[in-house]
């Protein structure tokens, strides 16, 4: 894994790009091509492929929180499923607001959940650890017992026809189109996430999630940044509630529980927290596998419990590590003044003491 990511670092930037635009137009055909290797047998690929893509688009959103930030966020779920809920009040003839354009409540969602994520985080994010752990919790139970409750959000009745028109037909016909559209904001929201990472906002992230105290006393305005992560991670967590309910056509109070939420934190954990693309591969084992080995699929949280535990005795960086460097041009400057690419951190921060100091 280190000499890849080495290999990698090693490469110009338009190498870089003649490999990533290739692999984006596979990564774009893949419900069209449906290659038998990896083909689903008890799900259609397309939407195994939608599901899939989803749950990369959470996986993005709450690695700004958690990888970024170093915040934990145990019911991230509540901005995904506020978001589907806006996006189903707004389009579905079950709700009595007025009708919009399903693609006009996207950026209604994200508006939505970041006004919920500054509602949560001003009282909340001067707590930390396992403090700030239980209030995300309770806010994900809040939000799911307000939608079982609330007379107006039809609790397990739910709405109907989510993302139709006033005719009743869907934005998209088939699910690979969904997919499509979930791929293309995936793209757009790692470019955004990107910048951030690599400008000043990235790196007071990297520097709270690293000491929060010594990143204070130097000066970083912690509790400002840490409202930025959350309200970002909640926008983007919003944005992919809204994708599942106009694709799904239907949303109640059933999909958005503790479990779904420790699935998303499964996903950001197992590939790699503060890693876009680490993020990216947990949130494929995660979303994939049970629907590609159905068989296994009613074990798949006690599958999921044995792997992070053993993941966290061997690879407790996940299975692709989070960069140490804060500076925006590291890898230049290490590549000028040594002659080989940036080491990325495949290996833990405490591997020199693991191993007797050698590397």
């Amino acid at each position: 894994m280190r000499n890849i990511s080495e290999r990698w670092n090693n490469l110009s930037r338009p190498a870089q790009w003649a490999v990533l635009v290739p692999l984006v137009v596979l990564v774009y055909l893949l419900p069209v091509l449906n290659p038998p290797l990896i083909a689903t047998t008890g799900t259609d690929f397309p939407t195994a492929m939608f599901d899939v893509a989803r749950y990369a688009l959470v996986a993005v959103g709450l690695n700004v929180v958690v990888g970024q930030a170093g915040l934990l966020d145990l019911g991230y779920v509540g901005f995904f499923a506020v978001g589907a809920y806006v996006s189903a009040l707004f389009t579905s003839p079950s709700s009595s607001l007025h009708k919009l354009p399903y693609l006009w409540t996207l950026p209604l969602a994200m508006a939505v959940t970041m006004v919920f994520g500054i509602i949560l985080g001003t009282p909340t994010l001067r707590l930390r650890g396992d403090y700030l752990a239980i209030v995300t919790l309770g806010f994900g139970e809040i939000i799911r017992l307000l939608a079982d409750n609330v007379e107006p959000l039809n609790g397990q009745r739910g709405f109907e026809r989510v993302g139709s028109d006033n005719a009743g037909k869907p934005l998209f016909g088939d699910a690979t189109q969904w997919y499509w559209l979930t791929v293309t904001i995936i793209i757009a929201v790692l470019l955004l996430v990107g910048n951030l990472e690599r400008s000043r906002v990235g790196r007071a992230w990297v520097a709270i999630r690293e000491d929060e105290d010594v990143a204070e006393i130097m000066g970083v305005a912690t509790y400002k940044f840490k409202i930025w992560a959350f309200v970002i991670g909640a926008a983007i967590g919003g944005l992919s509630g809204a994708l599942y309910a106009g694709k799904l056509g239907f949303v109640n109070n059933q999909s958005f529980d503790v479990v779904t939420s420790m699935l998303f934190l499964a996903a950001v954990v197992l590939g790699g927290a503060g890693n876009k693309v680490g993020v990216l591969l947990g949130a494929v084992v995660v979303a994939y596998l049970p629907l590609r080995f159905v068989q296994i699929a009613e074990y798949n949280y006690l599958i999921f419990g044995i792997a992070l535990i053993i993941l966290m005795i061997f690879r407790p960086q996940g299975l692709l590590g989070a960069r140490q460097r804060l500076l925006a041009r590291g890898r230049q400057a290490y590549q000028r003044l040594l002659g080989r690419g940036e080491q990325v951190s495949g290996d833990s921060v405490l591997a020199p003491e693991l191993t007797g100091g050698k590397s």
